[in-house]
């Protein structure tokens, strides 16, 4: 959505979408606006607690069955494990998406990894479909006049086409680019706490022959769950900037993480987009 200042300074009921890597500070900055009567929607919370929830506690049961006590108690339902996801801890979500890897080294097999992947960005592109449902409620349900959509790092690596269309309809989209010296920072910490991420098919068919070249393996069974995601991340942020940045041309704005470093609240943020505009 894009609109002169004066038509956004007249937007009663604003709608944006925040875009970035993980890290770059979109839940940060939501959580600032979700203090200021903003309704803040998690892309991420919304795929583990309703599109991922069961496979998520099926993985969770799973594990317990192989306790012995532990599978006595759910057999016969004498006890009950839930998913407490929320918007600050998505552990949940992150642990069943999981690394690729050696079993034995908690990683998962290539075929359990890419069904995992792909349940993941059938869950992501459902959640940002859900957006113009979660706007209305927020105004209808919950008399919130603002909304923010904390969108997942991956968004830009689904490439659906209605998803982005859906955004762009609904919401005005907000790019955060890291700069430079924020950029190194970011890599630097996956590397030193390697997560789980979403891999664009394409591009993880592509990476991984290189990295078992590297490293000398012939099977992904072989891999280092961690090793693996130190190597390809940062070959992944660079990857994702320019389809963050096309977005960004093509249906929104984009501001900095050095303009962000000032904003405190939604006042600040207000001004700023004005500035875009």
């Amino acid at each position: 959505m894009r609109m002169s200042a004066n038509q956004f300074q007249n937007w009663s009921q604003k709608a944006i979408t925040l875009l970035g890597m993980s890290g770059v500070g979109k839940t940060v900055l939501a959580n600032k606006l979700r203090r200021e009567n903003w309704y803040h929607y998690s892309g991420d919370y919304r795929i583990g607690s309703r599109y991922l929830d069961e496979p998520i506690m099926d993985n969770i049961k799973k594990h317990a069955m192989t306790v012995p006590l532990l599978r006595e108690l759910l057999r016969s339902d004498s006890i009950t494990i839930s998913n407490k996801i929320t918007f600050e801890n998505l552990k949940p979500l992150s642990i069943f998406l999981s690394k690729i890897g050696d079993p034995n080294l908690n990683g998962l097999t290539l075929e359990e990894f890419s069904r995992r992947q792909d349940l993941h960005r059938r869950g992501e592109i459902k959640s940002m479909l859900d957006v113009p449902k979660f706007i209305e409620r927020a105004r209808n349900v919950y008399a919130y006049d603002h909304f923010v959509n904390d969108a997942g790092g991956s968004v830009c690596e689904l490439d659906d086409a209605d998803v982005i269309e859906c955004l762009a309809q609904h919401t005005m989209i907000i790019y955060l680019k890291a700069t430079k010296a924020d950029e190194e920072q970011l890599v630097a910490r996956q590397i030193q706490e390697p997560k789980p991420m979403y891999y664009r098919p394409a591009f993880l068919k592509q990476q991984l022959p290189q990295y078992l070249r590297e490293k000398g393996l012939s099977s992904t069974d072989e891999i280092e769950p961690d090793d693996f995601v130190r190597w390809i991340f940062p070959k992944l942020f660079y990857e994702r900037i320019p389809r963050y940045e096309k977005i960004a041309a093509d249906f929104g704005y984009t501001i900095t993480t050095d303009e962000l470093a000032s904003v405190t609240g939604a006042s600040d943020f207000l001004k700023l987009l004005e500035t875009k505009l």
